[in-house]
């Protein structure tokens, strides 16, 4: 008798599982705004690797699951490699231009900082 391993898969939260106050929660930290602003420039699935946070690994993996957990971005195994997705769909469905106007906001302090000579988040 042969096995077979299944597929890892993660849980994500259903689209009327997401909450408002967990997706705030993840985007009030600079590391996951970080991400996420990464993530809508970029627009395609994209390995966890892809980032270059200042954070540790298992840091950087603590904040992908909240981002995960909150409904945030969609995470999914291709062989080896945790692929990222932005699930911009569901957040414009349940909070329409939230999320716009969050990554507008966050690109206007980064520019503010950036002329400031602050970090840019």
């Amino acid at each position: 008798m042969t096995t077979t391993s299944s597929p890892r898969v993660l849980e994500h939260p259903e689209r009327d599982e997401i909450r408002l106050e967990d997706v705030l929660h993840a985007l009030a930290d600079t590391v996951r705004l970080r991400i996420v602003r990464e993530m809508a420039r970029e627009d395609t699935e994209l390995s966890c690797s892809y980032f270059d946070l200042p954070v540790t690994k298992s840091t950087t993996t603590h904040h992908f699951r909240v981002l995960r957990e909150s409904g945030v971005v969609r995470q999914v195994y291709r062989g080896t490699a945790k692929l990222n997705v932005l699930r911009r769909d569901d957040l414009d469905a349940l909070f329409p231009g939230l999320l716009d106007t969050v990554l507008a906001a966050a690109a206007a302090q980064a520019d503010r900082e950036g002329a400031g000579g602050g970090a840019a988040a």
